[in-house]
């Protein structure tokens, strides 16, 4: 006999070859009916495949949030089923999950476009529609090479033969269409349901190397249900609405050209953006207790070899060669070892800690081309970066007040409360375990005292230290990470960073590496998008835009402007000879927030006609010029300067 144990600590004894289904349905038919796999002794487990022993076992159903990853690898087997059918001689190589979808490679001398799409999807209806069982079934090593070699697929032999000698080869069939592959499996195609869509086709190279050939990529997305489905389709219409390289060039902010890779031409109104949010930062970190600091975009490669980065980020690194000096220097890909020579000149006391040290830091950092994507991965960037020098003991309060001010910070630019992962020990690390343990407890006892809540996000440290990682959530759901902060105990002895202590010795600070937006090019990409570029008044590159009805009124338009600029406010005027509603158009379109209409009227009155972007219709409001330019001063007031 087995003997189970459920996830509520209960105990069942099954007959010995007994599988997960059998387990379900004597605990019941609604459970079995509802059941698509089996977590095993923490391993994801086929309902027919028989239990190996005694085991914890877990049911796993539809609405369980780990059925989905085997939906969509299911619909990948199907995907790759339906396009062999459909294009015999192709040939299939790897298909898995991935975040919201799945994808499967292709091997094939003609291009797949996505009109072909519609006659796939119909086959996989078809599939769907068989109910054909997924049967797992164990194969001999050689024989598995040989049956894919006969049938001419080359890409499957050479993944076998690359598996370790230990591996078990397993084959999975769908009727008569098989694949390699480790499961597990729904119980059958019908289970998949028809919640999915084929979604694009690129290029992929075999096993992502370049050297290797060029395969197709088939992407899809796959729900539990056909809800899901159409909520998700709807969230990649309203991104698309929001992607911030089209609304970039809608509002003028900024563009990107290939002889510049990765790197941001910021025009006029795209810098006033990225100033307001700078500056804005810049009283916050003024406030909080830091001093600003600039370092070099060259140093030798020396520090970075002292400090670890040339080991973990060589491959990253632009590197400048002086032959005449026979020098190597690289251009700063972050900001740390440049932060620690400005620590290190003179020398400290423990009267000096904490010292709070932030930098608008330029870095750049080599990120393949196909991997850019327009402010969101760039190759050059700017962070607000910070470094904090502090004793042990300071640790708990300094983390503390990092993460007030940072929620303080994202408050501010419209967020709610992020959510925060921690992050341990990664397998490639500088410094011994005794100093991550130490590190470690220390940051964990620093977010407990804040009364943070978080979530373990194993091995995914920096390489010197753990960390706090803060993700936001936009408009439309989607997370991105954003600020950190990490506890290091090695660069300081790696790069001898001393203070004299109370007892009149040398200690080693303890360094906590932080920053609240990150990457400043990332951080207004996410924020251009989670806005969809109707950005709040006291960010918009262009506050106010001044349109006149008929060239009567030029002359007032003029006046106008001036006292708005004397009033601090981002104004320009439209004086052009059009019609008014072809210009209130043209700068919605443009995601101006205000649109000041005057004509021979409101010049006569000394008023403004207010359009709001946003509003319905063409409701407007009519003010005398000062209590509109009040008005429009408060509002542009940034948020932390209305506390002052």
């Amino acid at each position: 006999m087995i003997n189970v144990t459920l996830p509520d600590g209960s105990k069942r004894e099954l007959p010995d070859g007994a599988t997960p289904l059998d387990l379900a349905e004597g605990i019941s038919k609604s459970l079995a009916k509802a059941a698509i796999i089996a977590e095993v002794d923490g391993q994801e487990w086929d309902l027919t495949r028989p239990l190996d022993g005694d085991a914890q076992v877990a049911i796993i159903t539809r609405k369980d949030d780990k059925a989905l990853d085997v939906i969509r690898h299911d619909a990948a087997h199907i995907l790759a089923q339906a396009v062999q059918d459909l294009f015999p001689g192709t040939q299939v190589t790897i298909g898995p999950a991935i975040e919201d979808g799945f994808y499967y490679d292709f091997a094939r001398d003609e291009p797949f476009s996505p009109e072909d799409f519609e006659a796939i999807e119909k086959r996989m209806g078809e599939i769907v529609d068989a109910d054909l069982p997924f049967v797992r079934e164990v194969w001999d090593r050689n024989d598995a090479i040989a049956e894919f070699e006969k049938m001419g697929e080359a890409y499957k032999a050479e993944l076998i033969r690359d598996l370790p000698e230990s591996e078990t080869i397993t084959i999975y069939r769908q009727g008569d269409w098989f694949d390699l592959c480790r499961g597990p499996h729904l119980p059958s195609t019908g289970k998949v349901g028809k919640a999915f869509k084929l979604m694009k086709v690129a290029g992929a190279y075999w096993r992502g190397d370049h050297r290797n050939a060029m395969l197709q990529r088939i992407y899809g997305t796959a729900w539990a249900d056909e809800k899901q489905l159409k909520a998700h389709l709807h969230r990649l219409e309203e991104a698309e609405k929001r992607d911030h390289r089209r609304l970039g060039k809608q509002m003028e902010l900024f563009h990107f050209q290939e002889e510049a890779q990765g790197q941001v031409f910021w025009h006029p109104n795209g810098w006033r953006l990225y100033r307001a949010v700078q500056d804005y930062m810049r009283r916050r970190l003024e406030a909080a207790g830091y001093v600003e600091i600039r370092t070099p975009q060259l140093m030798d490669r020396k520090f970075w070899e002292a400090s670890g980065h040339w080991d973990k980020y060589r491959e990253n690194m632009f590197i400048s060669s002086i032959d005449q000096e026979e020098k190597v220097l690289a251009v700063k890909p972050m900001n740390c070892p440049c932060h620690v020579q400005v620590f290190n000149q003179g020398q400290k006391s423990y009267r000096d800690l904490p010292l709070r040290m932030a930098e608008f830091g330029s870095c750049h950092r080599y990120e393949p081309s196909g991997s850019l994507h327009g402010l969101m991965r760039v190759r050059g960037f700017v962070q607000d970066d910070a470094h904090i020098f502090c004793t042990v003991e300071q640790i708990t309060e300094e983390v503390k007040a990092f993460c007030e001010l940072l929620k303080s910070v994202y408050e501010d630019f419209g967020f709610e409360e992020p959510r925060i992962k921690f992050s341990d020990r990664p397998e490639t690390r500088v410094g011994s375990d005794e100093v991550w343990d130490k590190a470690e407890a220390a940051l964990k006892e620093a977010a407990e005292a804040s009364g943070l809540e978080y979530e373990h996000n194993p091995g995914d440290g920096a390489f010197y230290g753990p960390k706090l990682d803060f993700v936001v959530k936009d408009a439309i759901g989607r997370d991105w990470q954003t600020g950190t902060i990490q506890c290091d105990f090695n660069l300081p002895e790696r790069l001898d960073a001393t203070f004299v202590g109370d007892d009149s010795e040398k200690h080693r600070p303890v360094m906590l590496h932080r920053a609240i937006l990150g990457s400043l090019e990332r951080f207004l990409g996410v924020l251009i998008e989670n806005y969809a570029g109707k950005l709040p008044f006291w960010l918009a590159p262009r506050q106010i835009v001044i349109a006149t009805i008929t060239s009567d009124a030029d002359s007032y338009a003029e006046t106008v402007k001036a006292a708005m600029v004397k009033a601090g406010l981002n104004v320009e005027t439209d004086l052009r000879n059009e019609k008014i509603n072809y210009k209130v158009r043209e700068h919605s379109v443009g995601k101006v927030p205000v649109i000041a209409v005057v004509g021979r009227k409101e010049a006569e009155e000394g008023t403004l006609a207010l359009r709001f972007l946003g509003e319905e219709g063409n409701k407007q409001e009519v003010l005398p010029l000062e209590a509109a330019i009040a008005r429009l001063a408060a509002d542009a007031t940034p948020p932390d300067l209305k506390r002052n």
